[in-house]
């Protein structure tokens, strides 16, 4: 769970707010690829699991300052829907 302090205007308050992201850790040699389906771009790495949770950890949060720096929507979990899909692929 990444944590961004938000700052509207400068005269306000730093309030904070928790998001949720659905991270993936794909095995590569040697360590892991990891990437966040809802922040398309932020892919990083680490050369172990717990590594790879912390490089996604500061990753996400870099993600969600540059989003909010530029007045973008921060995206949220809460609002999208999700489903596996499954497919065939013939030989």
């Amino acid at each position: 769970m990444a944590k961004v302090s938000i700052r509207e205007k400068a005269s306000q308050k730093v309030t904070s707010r928790d998001y949720n992201f659905t991270v993936v850790f794909e095995p590569v040699k040697p360590g892991y690829q990891v990437t966040v389906p809802l922040l398309p771009g932020l892919i990083t790495y680490g050369r172990t699991l717990a590594e790879a949770r912390e490089m996604a950890r500061d990753a996400i949060l870099c993600h969600l300052e540059g989003l909010r720096k530029d007045g973008e929507r921060v995206p949220d979990e809460k609002s999208t829907i999700q489903e596996k899909v499954r497919v065939a692929l013939s030989a």
